[in-house]
């Protein structure tokens, strides 16, 4: 294993090795302030952090909002105040060593806003912010003014320099590096285009060569790029260490810091993380964000999945094969069918799937009637989470409407991973997971359910396992 080289990092020189912020509070405080207290980077989630009482209890997010509106003010809010004392505590932990770093998403609910808010609120705390999910430009500009280093995180070459040419060449000073996120390693949302086949991984090392190729022509030659996705034993990645085509180079875990003591997912869910099998990580297209996403295939995930299967075209007036006639709700409205999908349509209304939901894309999804009130349920309670959500319509630019039908296929995210950070419920809510999670099972460094500090985790990774 070739030595590991400390890399000057938002203004200091650290360990190489970087927490991957994953959101919802599932990277905190504690944990990114140990792993920096390690002398490497820590990274905290900014999407809707924990806040806490004076005693030290979580409080919960509770709405109270009638409006949609209101309910986002008030998500808003809460993600501020979490932001601000998750910062804290990861100063506290990390006892001045390594550095601290924020992780937010741009296409989270007023991304601007809250990153004003929580660099104000903890100003000299927090060292970086990363961002990606989306075309984060004003993330620039935003650091700078606080006197931060940024970190957009990319997917291609051709990403960055979009965003170099339009913003962050006139930042370029608190530009501290750019994560290399690969979308078929990567957990959580990843960044696969139209372009790019879901099912076709391409190699890391050429992409990256292409972006660093482009940073050398911006004049960023000695700008480390994060290796992010897919990392797991450092000796797997020994020809990048030191490679003058790659420059330097620092490594994002996402996965492994999930199964360590400071960890504050559940005992449910790191146990989950030590069964999984290479067939129990699935890419999927659900989110409504929109975006593909990676996470461990359970009863949530085939719900969806089943859900969009029992899926049928129709139209509004007879059209082409579109003749036969099939009654949609409870006023027993018409809409038109191939013969074919009324016999499927038909078989699926017999059993048990008897309310048919309406899609953006002019199709009938077949629910249960309990389901069916959980979506409306889920979609009426909305509280703006994201910037643009297919599965409520709900935009938070006026008019407050994505102008698209709800999608009933998708999901209310917000409510998934709140639901899975904070309680034991693994098998029915929405695990994200990086392709590698299988990697627990048979790695001999969680031998017998072995669950290690962050410490331990990270001297373990100097040594190349």
């Amino acid at each position: 294993m070739k030595p590991l080289h400390p890399l000057v990092i938002s203004g200091r020189e650290v360990l190489p090795l970087v927490e991957g912020g994953k959101g919802i509070s599932v990277s905190n405080g504690e944990s990114s302030g140990a792993w920096a207290a390690t002398g490497g980077v820590g990274t905290f989630s900014g999407v809707n952090a924990d806040s806490y009482t004076e005693s030290g209890d979580p409080i919960p997010q509770i709405y109270h909002g009638r409006t949609r509106v209101e309910r986002h003010e008030e998500l808003v809010a809460y993600a501020v105040a979490g932001g601000i004392q998750q910062a804290r505590v990861a100063h506290e932990r990390s006892n001045g060593e390594g550095r601290i770093h924020m992780n937010v998403l741009w296409e989270m609910a007023a991304a601007e806003r809250v990153l004003h808010g929580v660099l104000e609120g903890a100003r000299g705390l927090i060292h970086g912010v990363t961002c990606g999910a989306g075309m984060p430009y004003k993330i620039a500009e935003i650091c700078a003014r606080y006197g931060v280093h940024y970190y957009p995180i990319v997917s291609s070459g051709r990403a960055f320099r979009a965003l170099w040419k339009r913003a962050y060449h006139r930042f370029r000073d608190w530009l501290g590096g750019v994560v290399y996120e690969d979308p078929w390693l990567a957990g959580g949302h990843n960044g696969i285009t139209n372009s790019e086949d879901p099912q076709s991984p391409e190699p890391p090392y050429p992409r990256v060569c292409e972006l660093r190729s482009l940073m050398v022509d911006f004049g960023l030659a000695e700008t480390p790029i994060f290796m992010a996705g897919g990392v797991w034993y450092l000796r797997e990645w020994a020809d990048w260490i030191g490679n003058p085509e790659l420059g330097p180079i620092a490594f994002q875990f996402g996965t492994r810091p999930l199964l360590t003591q400071e960890s504050p997912i559940s005992d449910a869910w790191k146990r989950k993380l030590l069964t999984l099998g290479e067939e129990d990580i699935y890419l999927n297209h659900f989110s409504p964000t929109g975006f593909y996403s990676s996470a461990v295939r359970n009863r949530f995930l085939d719900e969806l999945q089943q859900r969009s299967e029992r899926q049928v075209a129709y139209a509004i007036e007879p059209v082409g094969e579109h003749i036969a006639s099939f009654s949609v709700g409870p006023r027993g409205r018409i809409v038109y069918l191939t013969a074919q999908d009324k016999l499927s349509a038909e078989r699926w209304v017999g059993e048990g799937f008897s309310e048919a939901l309406r899609t953006p894309d002019s199709t009938l999804i077949f629910v249960t009637p309990q389901k069916a009130f959980d979506i409306r349920t889920d979609q009426i309670g909305c509280m703006g989470c994201l910037s643009a959500c297919q599965f409520s319509n709900w935009a938070q630019n006026e008019p407050r409407s994505t102008g698209r039908k709800a999608d009933p296929r998708s999901y209310c995210i917000q409510k998934t991973l709140q639901a899975i950070r904070h309680s034991d419920e693994v098998d029915s809510q929405l695990m994200f997971a990086g392709h590698n999670a299988y990697r627990f099972a048979s790695d001999p460094f969680y031998a017998n359910g072995y669950v290690p500090s962050v410490r331990e985790l990270v001297e373990r990774l100097q040594t190349g396992d």
